[in-house]
């Protein structure tokens, strides 16, 4: 019985090297590319094809241009640099200004695939850092695209694009008129679309997707005239292009700032003088200041972001939502997104044994409101501590904190960019989710509160498939939540719809402009946990009632 159980094993393991599919290599417009072939599974395979150009070398705060081609085949392995950027700590850079590389996983089952629908990712990093492979643990990096692209069956593709000064940075006019790094993202979704099918996609069925700033990138490239017909849907993860750091609505004070550092002049010489600068001393003078407090929050220290330029933005993102009416859209918030800042705004939120004051609280709102002067400190301080009662215990201050910062920062501005989004589409379909998989750094004698819920960044690992490529660092309902996610995503960039495809453990129903239905995504998610008119109370005072407010001018 063994002797025939191994002859069987031997002739499907020759079947399946015989005809082990593989694209081989591949013609792009720039040329032949070869990859690298990989067996994951018994007659599954996937090619993966790392560090393909999608523009030239960029100029100096000039759009990308297409890239020149090259002479015969190139050996598409190895991840390229990132875009030059600061280091963590601030003191430093690294990657290049020669950046403008994507990266492709495209699945095979017995034949090679031709057909499939494509997901592009767009990385988060606050327009200041990020690269298209993600933070690199033990050669296990973040953004590699291999589970989502096996379990869902899609093409994945993750690009790079320049931030930091050299992405962003604007004097507000045609000198330097910014957004650098959004055309990035556009020349490469631009790439992909005219040279997937060559790696067996389909060029009609594109999904672009990212987080945080990448999130809000997703929703800049919907609303941009520039990208008609080049993508089908979007989802956009915590960051959208509504939320208070998406705009920089003075870009000349900051360019003049930047100016000074690396001592250039602030005149009609100063653009001049930036473009000849040397690119590290440039980056490390965009640097984010990381000291904070509830009286200047951290979230205000992100200058280096998209303008209103009059070319990929000609408008306010709130009146561009015309352009975004035929694309599927989904967009969400993780429930305590607003952790990682207020967290730096107000330390005390993290420290059990510390109280934090209530004064504290004010301060932030004060903060946030402070166009708005007492009338706005007193509106928002009355809606937040509605159901404190007479004495709030010391969790229910911090997690107030968090609330705040997490509605002020990601939930609300979604909220308003999936109203405008419902209200503007004709055939694009909207959804709305919270991921609320709580923490796992949350617990007793962890860092982190044991009410913590998901933080900022939390649900990358989760669509990225880690609860199964590095099954020890996860326990079983993380694979569960990770499944959902995956089968939700991919389902919707197959059909616009994310209840169709593979089986999914709760029907996700549209956002409509009157229903306003949303999905809770967590590993214990059931009927339950599709919910109606997310935070509305909350909603309702940073959207109606603090606009309306007189504007204070005692400042």
């Amino acid at each position: 019985m063994m002797v025939k159980l191994g002859i069987l094993v031997a002739v499907a393991v020759f079947l399946e090297t015989v005809s082990a599919a593989s694209l081989g290599v591949v013609y792009t417009e720039g040329g032949m590319v070869e990859g690298k072939n990989i067996r994951i599974g018994l007659f599954r395979r996937m090619d993966v094809f790392k560090g393909i150009p999608f523009a030239d070398i960029p100029g100096r705060f000039e759009k990308p241009k297409r890239h020149p081609g090259w002479d015969g085949i190139l050996k598409a392995t190895e991840y390229r640099q990132r875009c030059i950027q600061v280091n963590l700590l601030m003191s430093d850079t690294r990657g290049s200004e020669d950046c403008l590389y994507l990266n492709i996983w495209v699945p095979h089952g017995r034949k090679v695939s031709t057909g499939l629908p494509v997901m592009v990712w767009i990385y988060g990093g606050g327009f200041l850092a990020g690269g298209s492979m993600g933070a690199n643990f033990l050669d296990n990096y973040l953004y590699s695209g291999q589970e989502i692209a096996d379990r869902g069956n899609v093409i994945v593709v993750t690009l790079g694009y320049r931030v930091g000064t050299m992405g962003f940075l604007s004097t507000g006019d045609s000198d330097l008129p910014g957004n650098y790094g959004l055309w990035d993202q556009h020349a490469a979704i631009a790439w992909v679309n005219r040279n997937i099918r060559s790696f067996g996609g389909d060029p009609d069925n594109i999904t672009i997707f990212g987080e945080s700033a990448g999130g809000a990138s997703v929703s800049f490239q919907t609303l941009t005239p520039h990208n008609k017909g080049l993508f089908k849907r979007a989802i956009s993860q915590s960051g959208v292009a509504l939320c208070p750091w998406g705009i920089n609505k003075n870009p000349r004070r900051f360019a003049e700032e930047v100016a000074l550092k690396v001592n250039c002049p602030t005149d009609q010489n100063m653009a001049a003088c930036l473009k000849m600068t040397d690119p590290a001393l440039l980056t490390l003078a965009g640097s984010l200041s990381l000291s904070s407090s509830p009286d200047h929050p951290i979230v205000w220290n992100l200058f280096l972001s998209p303008v209103i330029d009059g070319d990929f933005l000609p408008d306010e993102p709130s009146k561009l939502f015309h352009n975004a009416a035929a694309v599927d859209y989904i967009a969400g918030v993780n429930d305590m997104d607003g952790h990682l800042f207020t967290g730096l705004d107000v330390p005390s939120v993290n420290s059990p044994l510390l109280d934090t004051p209530i004064d504290d609280v004010k301060r932030l709102l004060a903060s946030y409101t402070k166009e708005k002067g007492q009338a706005g400190l007193d509106n928002a301080y009355s809606t937040y501590t509605l159901n404190w009662g007479s004495n709030p215990s010391k969790e229910t201050i911090k997690k107030t904190v968090v609330e705040i910062g997490t509605d002020y920062i990601f939930l609300v501005p979604t909220q308003a960019a999936l109203y405008l989004h419902a209200a503007n589409a004709t055939t694009g379909r909207t959804y709305s989710y919270l991921f609320s998989q709580p923490n796992r750094m949350g617990g007793i004698g962890r860092p982190y509160p044991s009410w913590m819920g998901a933080d900022h960044a939390d649900d990358l690992q989760y669509v990225f498939g880690k609860p199964f490529s590095t099954p020890l660092g996860y326990w079983p309902r993380h694979r569960d939540v990770s499944g959902y996610m995956i089968a939700y995503w991919t389902n919707f960039a197959k059909t616009g719809d994310p209840n169709k495809g593979e089986s999914v453990p709760v029907t996700w129903p549209r956002f409509t402009s009157t229903e306003h239905q949303y999905l809770e995504i967590n590993s214990k998610m059931n009927k339950n946990y599709v919910g109606q008119k997310m935070r509305m109370r909350y909603v309702h005072f940073w959207s109606s009632v603090l606009p309306n407010l007189p504007i204070s001018f005692s400042e």
